[in-house]
C-alpha cells in the first residue's frame, strides 16, 4: 500500500484537492466518518500542511453542518 499523499491548493474562488489513490481513500474515510450517525453538528476535522497534507498545501477543514 502506498503512502497517502494529499495536496490542497487554493486560489480566489477555487480549491484544488489532489491526491494519490491512498490519499483519496483517506479523504473518503474521513467524509464517511463525518456522515456517520451519532456525529454531532459542527464536528470537524483539520488537515495541516506537513502533517496530513503535502508541504506547501493550504490547510483543509472538513465540517459537518446539518443546517445545509
Amino acid at each position: 500500500m502506498d503512502e497517502p499523499l494529499i495536496k490542497v491548493q487554493s486560489s480566489v474562488g477555487e480549491a484544488h484537492v489532489k491526491a494519490n489513490a491512498e490519499g483519496l481513500r483517506v479523504l473518503a474515510e474521513r467524509l464517511l466518518e463525518l456522515a456517520g450517525s451519532g456525529v454531532r453538528d459542527g464536528h470537524h476535522l483539520h488537515f495541516d500542511a506537513g502533517v496530513d497534507l503535502e508541504d506547501g498545501s493550504s490547510g483543509l477543514v472538513l465540517e459537518r453542518d446539518d443546517s445545509l
